[in-house]
C-alpha cells in the first residue's frame, strides 16, 4: 500500500469495501464488537484429512482463509491466529491408490492413521508422513499458522472437558444427528467412536454412558462388553460431531468448507449450540468443474493438480484464480491458466494508479497482502506463448534473443518475473500447444491479403507494434479481399501462420518476431 494512503483511510474503505475478504472480514467485526474474547485473539481454522496428499482444493482454502484473516487484521487491533488442524485420528477406511506397499496398509484397515505404518518407510506412521507433507507444502507458501494434530490434541486431554459435556448432552446430539440419518445407520449411529482395547481399530458401535463426569461409556468389542474412558485418546468422535467438538474446545472463530459440507455445517453448528458455544462464522465456497463441467473427483483424476499448474503458470497466477469468485463454480483446466496469468498481470499493472476504493477490491492487494512486489511485465504471457509456438523447440536464451527486438535491454536479470514466465511457456507450448498446432492453406483472398501485408512488412523496417498493427487494420477493413469482418481478417492470419484458432494482436507479435521472420511465416504460408 502506498505511503500516501494511512491506515485511517485504509480502514474506512475497506469498512465499505464490496470485495469479498472484506465482508467475511466485518462479519468478525461483528462478532466482537464490544471487543476481544476472553481468549484475547480471534481464531480461523482449516481442516486437512490426512488420508491423502494435500492438493489444489488445500492450497485455496489456506489461502482463502489467510486472505480473510488479513482483511481482518486491517479493519481490527485483536490478535489473530490461524491453525491448520489434521484429522489424523480418523480410521484409515480405504488403501489409497497412489502409494506404495498397499498390502502393508491393509492390515490395517480400521486404525487411526496415527496408528498406521508409513507406507513410504519414512516416518513413524501414514499420517505423520502426510502431516509432514501438508506443513512442506504451508511452509513452501509462505503461509503463517500453526499446525494441530488431532491425536495430539486428543490424547493431551486438551478436548477432555469438551468430551465430558458431549457426554452430558448426549441424548440432544443424537436428537440433532438421527433424524438426518436413514433407518439402518440409525440402528448403530454413536457420536462417539471407542478405540478398541484389543484391535486398536475405531469402531463404529452403539456406546451407552456410563458417567459422563468420568467419561465412561460401554459398547460392545468382540464378543465382550467393555466399559472404558473417551479422555485422554480413548476414543474419538464421528465427523459432524467431532467437527462441533473442536470449534468449542479450541474456540474457533472462522472457517471455510466447499459447497458438499452445508450439511454438515448445519448440523455441526447446531451441536456447537448444545455445546453452550457460539458456532464459527462461516463461509461457502463451490466447487471446481473439469472442463467438461462435472465436479473434479480426486478418485477420477479429472482434475488439475497443484504441481500441474505450478508447471505451467507461477503462484500469483494460481492466487488470482482462487481469489476471483469463490462462490461460482469454476471450470478448472489446463486452458484457464495463460488467461490467469495475463489478468493477474493486467491486475497488478493497474493497481498502482488506482484509488484506494479500486484497490481494495483489486485481486492482486488480497493476493499480496497490500505489498506489491516490484517488476513489471513487458509482454503479455499470450504473446509468449505465440513467439515459442511459431520458433518450435526452443530454449530460454533463444526466446530472450527475440525479445531483443521487442523490448529494451532484455535481460533475465532486469526482468526475472518474465524469465520464469518463459519456463511456463515452453513448458505449456510442449505439452498442450505443440499437438494442436496445425496451419492450414488460405484461401485465394486470404492469400491476397498475406501478399499485400508481405509488401507493406517490406516496407517498414524497424516499424513500432502500432504503425504494423494499423496497416494490418487496413488491409483487413480494404473491400478487395473480401473479407465480411476484421475478424474474419484475423482468424485468417491466426489460421495460416500460427496454426491456431485465437491469437495476439498482430502488430505486436510481428514486431516481437521480427519483421524478417514474420515475412518468412508468410511466405511459408503462400508457398
Amino acid at each position: 500500500m502506498s505511503d500516501s494512503i494511512t491506515s485511517a483511510a485504509l480502514r474506512e474503505a475497506a469498512l465499505v469495501s464490496k470485495a469479498w475478504p472484506y465482508e467475511e472480514a466485518r462479519k468478525l467485526l461483528k462478532r466482537y464488537e464490544k471487543g476481544a474474547p476472553d481468549k484475547g485473539h480471534v481464531l480461523f481454522e482449516t481442516g486437512y484429512g490426512p488420508s491423502g496428499l494435500p492438493h489444489i482444493g488445500t492450497f485455496n482454502e489456506v489461502l482463502r482463509t489467510t486472505m480473510v484473516r488479513r482483511a481482518y487484521e486491517e479493519l481490527s487491533d485483536i490478535p489473530t491466529r490461524l491453525i491448520a488442524f489434521s484429522d489424523d485420528m480418523d480410521g484409515l477406511r480405504k488403501v489409497p491408490d497412489n502409494v506404495p506397499n498397499k498390502e502393508l496398509l491393509a492390515q490395517h484397515l480400521g486404525k487411526p492413521l496415527t496408528q498406521v505404518p508409513d507406507p513410504f518407510e519414512k516416518f513413524d506412521s501414514f499420517a505423520a508422513h502426510n502431516n509432514a507433507m501438508l506443513r512442506e507444502f504451508l511452509d513452501r507458501y509462505g503461509f503463517e499458522y500453526e499446525f494441530l494434530s488431532a491425536t495430539e490434541q486428543y490424547k493431551s486431554g486438551r478436548f477432555d472437558e469438551t468430551l465430558k459435556s458431549v457426554l452430558r448432552h448426549y441424548d440432544a446430539i443424537m436428537g440433532v444427528m438421527l433424524p438426518t440419518l436413514r433407518a439402518e445407520r440409525r440402528a448403530t449411529y454413536s457420536p462417539v467412536l471407542p478405540i478398541s482395547p484389543t484391535s486398536g481399530i475405531v469402531l463404529q458401535v452403539p456406546v451407552t454412558v456410563v458417567d459422563a463426569d468420568a467419561g465412561l461409556v460401554s459398547f460392545e468389542d468382540e464378543g465382550q462388553t467393555i466399559t472404558q474412558s473417551i479422555l485422554g485418546g480413548g476414543a474419538k468422535l464421528q465427523w459432524k460431531v467431532d467437527w462441533a467438538m473442536r470449534w468449542v474446545a479450541l474456540g474457533v472463530d472462522y472457517e471455510m468448507s466447499g459447497k458438499d459440507l452445508i450439511d454438515s455445517v448445519t448440523q455441526s453448528s447446531k451441536i456447537a449450540r448444545v455445546l453452550g458455544s457460539r458456532p464459527p462464522e462461516m463461509f461457502t465456497y463451490e466447487m471446481f468443474l473439469d472442463e467438461k463441467g462435472e465436479k473434479i473427483s480426486k478418485s477420477k483424476g479429472n482434475g488439475l493438480s497443484l504441481e500441474q499448474w505450478l508447471t505451467y503458470g507461477p503462484e500469483e497466477s494460481l492466487a488470482f484464480f482462487a481469489y476471483r469468485e469463490p462462490k461460482k463454480a469454476k471450470q478448472l483446466h489446463m486452458g484457464v491458466i495463460p488467461r490467469a496469468v495475463d489478468e493477474y498481470w493486467q491486475f497488478r499493472g493497474n493497481y498502482p494508479a488506482q484509488p484506494i476504493e479500486q484497490r481494495l477490491g483489486n485481486p492482486v492487494h488480497h493476493i499480496h497482502s497490500g505489498k506489491l512486489p516490484d517488476g513489471e511485465l513487458p509482454v503479455t504471457f499470450g504473446l509468449l506463448l505465440n513467439l515459442v509456438g511459431v520458433m518450435g523447440e526452443a530454449s530460454k536464451e533463444q526466446v530472450w534473443g527475440y525479445l531483443a527486438n521487442y523490448v529494451a535491454d532484455a535481460s533475465a536479470e532486469k526482468y526475472p518475473e518474465l524469465d520464469r514466465l518463459i519456463g511456463h511457456a515452453l513448458a505449456y507450448h510442449r505439452d498442450f500447444v505443440a499437438p494442436t498446432l496445425k496451419r492450414r492453406k488460405p484461401e485465394p483472398n486470404e492469400a491476397a491479403a498475406l501478399k499485400a501485408l508481405d509488401d507493406k512488412l517490406a516496407a517498414m523496417p524497424g516499424a513500432s507494434a502500432e504503425d504494423i498493427q494499423n496497416e494490418v487494420y487496413e488491409i483487413g477493413k480494404n473491400p478487395d479481399y473480401g473479407f465480411a469482418s476484421l475478424r474474419d481478417w484475423f482468424k485468417a492470419l491466426y489460421e495460416t501462420l500460427l496454426g491456431a484458432e485465437q491469437g495476439p494482436r498482430m502488430g505486436s507479435f510481428i514486431a516481437l518476431y521480427g519483421i524478417d521472420n514474420s515475412r518468412k511465416l508468410i511466405a511459408e504460408a503462400l508457398a
